[in-house]
């Protein structure tokens, strides 16, 4: 009995003693094939700098689908790995329509925040159901709370691939909303002005999103001629320049002050159009308006960083759609109709400023053409494989909406629509008379980077009653597109390539049970799980019976 008391507190001692080195040394293993739960570099640092409870709601408590389920799970467990990096991290799950009587009331609350629903269809074996999900968190630091979507929808995208794309999204999601809630000090981005950029209320929303990460100002080109040098230092204040859709020509004296802003290091996000075409201009008695090449003179500007934008349209099949009124006064109707000159553009998650974003809607876009020379091009945005190119001056028409597309003619898709350039600039004036004199030209600089992208309408957002709407919905389809976060992504990585952008990058692979198969083989299933130890213990019985039977006689 002795040596039995003995080994038990043993064991005892050894498990206290493993226990207290335990609250010493923390490790976790992950041993998912994909490393789902091993934050990134960039992650670990946006939660380093809290000194004081950080407090996450996700809106996903309560009974939920499958499919959120899943999406529950895996935010838990990726907001524990960040916990773990530091435990002023707490989180809970609360269910925001918890309180039926007060539903109504409760979700127009949330609306009013920003906080967007999700109608989801629920389909178990062969009975449907709706559900309002809120699938949000809130993430709560002092005063500052940052809203953070952890559902991400494609067009056409199954369960598995919405789920899928939304776990892929979350750690990058939480690490964004960690860091902008760490900023103390704020880049700077100029949007250009004096050249017949978008008006302001067209760039509110993205302007708005961008202020979390960055300080905003406008400078204008047109006192170019009087002050060169003073816009030029003014200029060089901000770490990247917006130029969102010009309409009016630059002068020699404008686009050498962008070129030197450039070559000393300034990034650059163009947004141009290579056509003068809208849809307003259809909207006449004729339905009709020619679309003629807008001439930006930046075309040897372009040209030196290696890219052309042609004095085209693209037509695209795979398109977005715009509304027809038909009828008058009370018996108006609207019916959304095909629009081949708006192309619905998905991305090829070739880089990590396109990878898993929802399609895109241009409107009006050109094409680029890329030129050899020394500049790494990558191609952010391209046409379908069912697109092309169509010649300026073109008319266009209203009514073509009723005439079925020649898809022989469709036959060489695949045109660049966005394209980021890299490499140490190099001043386009050089070996050139320059407009103006400058006290320090410079005609070779560092590493750098730009974006172009061949459709001013990219950032445009629409406006109702004088308000702006979210970049990227279309208030006539009730369709969302994937064009701020494309934009953001851009600014991001022009300004951050070392930083949180280098997240998206991370590839993660939820497995998913075949419903098709669950549904086919169910019963077989269901007969094994519960015949099989019904059988395998009546065996045992008889055999245990035998057995006893004769050893003992009876």
């Amino acid at each position: 009995m002795t040596k039995k008391y003995v080994a038990i507190i043993k064991v005892v001692a050894i498990l206290i003693l493993v226990n207290i080195l335990a609250s010493f040394f923390h490790a976790r293993l992950d041993l998912t094939e994909d490393k789902r739960y091993t934050l990134t570099a960039s992650s670990l640092q946006s939660v380093q700098g809290f000194d004081s409870p950080v407090i996450i709601d996700i809106l996903l408590g309560g009974n939920l689908p499958a499919e959120f389920i899943k999406l529950k799970t895996e935010t838990q467990q990726l907001l524990q790995e960040f916990a773990s990096e530091n435990n002023n991290i707490k989180f809970n799950f609360v269910n925001p329509l918890e309180e039926e009587a007060s539903v109504n009331t409760i979700i127009s609350d949330l609306q009013r925040m920003g906080l967007t629903p999700v109608n989801v269809t629920i389909d178990h074996q062969g009975k449907v159901s709706q559900e309002i999900l809120f699938p949000w968190a809130l993430v709560n630091y002092n005063s500052t709370t940052i809203k953070v979507p952890l559902l991400k929808n494609k067009i056409g995208a199954t369960t598995e691939q919405r789920v899928n794309n939304s776990v892929q999204h979350l750690e990058y999601a939480f690490a964004n909303a960690f860091t902008k809630l760490n900023i103390t000090q704020k880049k700077r981005v100029a949007i250009i002005k004096g050249n017949g950029e978008l008006e302001d209320i067209y760039l509110a929303d993205f302007l708005t999103e961008i202020r979390e990460y960055y300080n905003i100002g406008a400078i204008t080109l047109d006192s170019v001629p009087k002050n060169p040098e003073k816009v030029l230092e003014q200029l060089n204040g901000f770490d990247a320049a917006i130029i969102a859709k010009p309409t009016v020509a630059f002068t020699e004296a404008e686009k050498y002050i962008l070129d030197q802003y450039m070559v000393q290091g300034g990034k650059s996000l163009w947004l141009v159009d290579g056509a003068v075409m809208e849809m307003d201009s259809l909207y006449n008695e004729n339905g009709a308006a020619f679309a003629i090449p807008r001439d930006l003179n930046l075309d040897d500007l372009f040209f030196k960083y290696g890219i052309r934008i042609n004095p085209v349209l693209v037509n695209d099949l795979y398109f977005t759609q715009i509304v027809i009124a038909s009828g008058e006064g009370n018996d108006s109707q609207y019916n959304p109709v095909p629009w081949y000159y708006h192309p619905m553009v998905f991305s090829k998650n070739n880089h990590p400023i396109n990878n898993n974003i929802e399609a895109l809607r241009l409107q009006f876009p050109s094409s680029i053409d890329t030129l050899a020379n020394g500049y790494k091009k990558q191609i952010l945005l391209q046409s379908s494989p069912l697109s092309k190119e169509e010649a300026l001056p073109k008319e266009i028409r209203l009514d073509i909406i009723n005439t079925p597309p020649n898809k022989e003619t469709y036959r060489h898709g695949n045109k660049p629509l966005a394209v980021l350039i890299e490499g140490a600039f190099t001043s386009a004036y050089t070996n050139r008379i320059k407009p103006i004199k400058l006290k320090t030209p410079i005609e070779k600089g560092s590493q750098n980077k730009m974006i172009v992208i061949a459709d001013g309408d990219i950032i445009k957002n629409q406006v109702s009653n004088n308000r702006p709407l979210e970049l990227g919905y279309d208030r006539w389809t009730n369709n969302f597109y994937g064009n701020k976060e494309f934009l953001i992504n851009s600014l991001n990585y022009l300004l951050d390539e070392t930083g949180l952008i280098n997240i998206r990058n991370k590839k993660v692979a939820i497995p998913f049970l075949d419903e098709e198969k669950i549904n086919d083989q169910k019963n077989k299933w269901q007969l094994i799980n519960i015949g099989l130890p019904l059988v395998l213990t009546l065996i045992c019985g008889l055999i245990i019976g035998s057995i006893r039977r004769k050893k003992y006689g009876h």
